[in-house]
Formats: C-alpha cells, sequence, structure tokens
C-alpha cells in the first residue's frame, strides 16, 4: 500500500479491521509529498517506482491509498505489472444514489480533479445531479502535520465548503485519502452535510481481490505493519503514533 503522506492510512485501518491476519508494507513517499499539485507525469513516475520496490518485497496486491495517484498511474501500472492493483475513485455513485438536494460536492486535490479517471467517473455516475468541483487546497497539509483538528482546520473546512453548500450541496465526496480524518471538522462546521469516504469500500475490494487470486492470508495468522518512508521516517512514525498507529518494523527504502 502506498499513498504521499498518511492519508492512505484511512484506508490501512479498514482493512487491518476486515483482514487482521494480512502482512501489510506501507510506502509513505515523504519526500515527494504532496502530490496533489504535482504534474500528472511526475506522480506516475514515482508511483511505478514505489510500485517495483513493493514488488521487490514480494507484495501479492498493491493498494494505490492515494485518489491523485490513482488518476495518474492506476490504468498504467496494472498494464506494466504482473500483480493485482486497486487504486481510488472518488464515491461520487453512491452520492449521487443518496443525495436528496440532487447537489453533490467533490472535495479533492487539483491533480484528481484534473484527471482523466475524474473525468469518467463524473460522465458515468453524475447524471442527474449536480456535480461541484471543490479543490481542497492546503488540506492535506493540515493532516500531515497532524493539524487535523485544528483551529486553523476548521476555518480551512469552513472557506472550502461553504460555497458549495450555499449551492444546495447536501452530500460532500471525500476524494483524497488524507481528508478522512477532516471527517469530525466537517460534521462540526456543517453537521446537516453528508460524507462519503472510500476508505472502507476499497479495503473491501482489496480484499476481495485477495480472495479472487487466492491469495489471503492464513486464517488466524498474526498480521503485521512494516513501514517504508522515503523521508524523515522518525517524523513520520511520530504522526503515524498521533494517530493511532503502530507500525512493528521499518524497512530500507
Amino acid at each position: 500500500m502506498f499513498d504521499s503522506g498518511v492519508g492512505g492510512l484511512s484506508v490501512l485501518a479498514a482493512l487491518q479491521a476486515m483482514a487482521p491476519a494480512e502482512h501489510v508494507l506501507y510506502f509513505a513517499d515523504t519526500a515527494y509529498f504532496p502530490y496533489g499539485p504535482r504534474p500528472a507525469a511526475e506522480v506516475r513516475k514515482r508511483a511505478f517506482s514505489i510500485a517495483h520496490r513493493l514488488q521487490q518485497a514480494r507484495a501479492k496486491l498493491v493498494v494505490v491509498a492515494c485518489n491523485t495517484a490513482s488518476a495518474a498511474a492506476i490504468e498504467d501500472l496494472r498494464q506494466m505489472f504482473d500483480i493485482p492493483f486497486v487504486g481510488m475513485v472518488p464515491g461520487l455513485k453512491p452520492a449521487a444514489v443518496h443525495s436528496k438536494s440532487g447537489v453533490v460536492a467533490i472535495l479533492a486535490t487539483p491533480g484528481t480533479l484534473d484527471g482523466a479517471l475524474y473525468a469518467r467517473v463524473t460522465q458515468e455516475f453524475g447524471k442527474g445531479v449536480t456535480v461541484l468541483d471543490v479543490p481542497g487546497h492546503g488540506l492535506a497539509e493540515l493532516v500531515e502535520h497532524a493539524a487535523h483538528d485544528s483551529p486553523a482546520a476548521h476555518a480551512a473546512i469552513r472557506d472550502v465548503l461553504r460555497p458549495a453548500v450555499s449551492r444546495g450541496a447536501d452530500t460532500v465526496v471525500l476524494g483524497c485519502t488524507h481528508y478522512h480524518f477532516l471527517t469530525p471538522v466537517i460534521a462540526a462546521e456543517f453537521p446537516g452535510l453528508a460524507v462519503v469516504d472510500t476508505a472502507e469500500p476499497v479495503a473491501r475490494r482489496s480484499l476481495n481481490v485477495l480472495a479472487e487470486h487466492a491469495l489471503e492470508a492464513p486464517a488466524g495468522q498474526a498480521g503485521h505493519l512494516d513501514l517504508i518512508v522515503s523521508a524523515d521516517p522518525a517524523g513520520f512514525r511520530a504522526r503515524m503514533r498521533r494517530l493511532g498507529f503502530a507500525p512493528s518494523a521499518e524497512v530500507s527504502p
């Protein structure tokens, strides 16, 4: 599993809850955080480099736990590597079904909103609703620096989402795995706004893919979490602990 930082831990938490026997190797590409503002070609290059490293570690499945990296690279990764990949897709489909106002906000990074994957999702599942693109400028950085429940985070969420809510949005789709950790802030600032988070569905899909390929860990095995960090591993481990995660080992990049 990989992400530019702590965002993918939202998917990791769901996966560990569903499949505690699985051994997970999490690659945090902190040297290149954040992915969101970077050109798609640069993100794609990083995704290929990380996938190659995870393949060397004998990964049986790679979860691209980052919407920006999924938008930039998931199809190419599937073509180039002989292992299954699961990526992130903004949850517009369930949001469109459950929205009562018919107005849905997609809170995501520019790299996700500008990608071909997002364009296909909105074309396929956005019929019958008004979809508002909401770039989450600076939100991933707040989460990455453990300021996800700070006054600055509350102010940022108000500023980012207020225009969409004023236009009738009753549902917000979290299009960045970092934003999972802002869910309590969104609930506090906009109590009537429904939040669609795809961390759990992606974890469930990952386990289904493992089952389809007969790759599940043996029942009863004690799973564990290993970690690769491309920059400042000590700082990243400290941020993980503040979010409730405790990696069991650190692996050389």
